[in-house]
């Protein structure tokens, strides 16, 4: 039976393009009925299509037309049926987040990459961090923190000067961004298993916003993070570009 595929486009006009080429040379099914989900575009768009996906059973394999594309594969036009039933297939779980705003209001997010809390004005932000229930930190003054996931490690939390993990590891990384107080402080790996706290003092002087991979909630007052082990993320790569290789390959850059 031939593999059903689904394509899916950022609106980027390289992305556009390829997407003409490829669905009149492989067809298209809807992703609902599709075995495999082809993604193109960068890795912003792949974050974009694997939450959007999130409740179907078709893994999602992406093809770079944007500008990094860690989590995507090279962009060709010939074999993709091939490539396909060759992919390997990595498993990611993304974090939850539960923000809770100054107004009493909660918002509820999942990220794939990482969860940051990031200073709202000139401020350096100051936070508490508490894990699983036991007091870590009373305060850190920085411009920020997050936690990543092993699939985000290379991201914003590498820019930071956080470790990269490998994506078997069940560990997460809780980063600073830019500590003044602890000066330098390193940060810590966690358990996947850790629920993180973070509270936010003197938020009027010092307001803070979060952010679950690029959706911002703003005024917040507190931020629980966990791994959200109900939800599965199924992401294909070439033979031997797999994630677990491109995160060991990146440490030698």
């Amino acid at each position: 039976m031939p593999l059903k595929i689904a394509f899916a486009a950022s609106a980027a006009p390289v992305a556009q393009a390829a997407h003409k080429v490829l669905v009149k040379r492989y067809g298209d099914v809807p992703q609902e009925d599709a075995d495999v989900i082809v993604a193109l575009g960068g890795d912003g768009f792949m974050l974009q299509t694997l939450h959007g996906t999130q409740n179907l059973p078709a893994p999602v394999y992406g093809m770079n037309r944007g500008t990094i594309g860690f989590l995507m594969n090279e962009y060709a036009e010939s074999d993709l049926v091939e490539r396909l039933e060759a992919a390997e297939r990595a498993e990611v779980n993304p974090l939850s987040m539960t923000a809770t705003c100054g107004d009493g209001t909660e918002h509820h997010a999942l990220a794939i990459n990482e969860v940051s809390l990031l200073r709202a004005g000139p401020q350096a932000a100051k936070l508490r961090i508490t894990v699983d229930g036991r007091l870590r930190l009373d305060a850190l003054s920085c411009d920020g923190a997050l936690v990543a996931t092993p699939a985000g490690s290379t991201a914003y939390n590498y820019s930071a000067h956080g470790p990269i993990l490998p994506i078997g590891a069940d560990v997460l990384a809780l980063t600073a961004v830019a500590a003044f107080r602890p000066r330098r402080w390193r940060g810590a790996l966690l358990p996947k298993t850790a629920e993180v706290r973070f509270d936010v003092l003197e938020p009027e002087k010092r307001p803070v916003m979060a952010d679950a991979d690029s959706r911002s909630v703003r005024d917040v007052r507190t931020v629980v993070i966990r791994s959200e082990p109900s939800v599965v993320h199924h992401i294909l790569f070439d033979p031997g570009h797999g994630l677990e290789e491109r995160l060991i390959s990146e440490q030698f850059t």
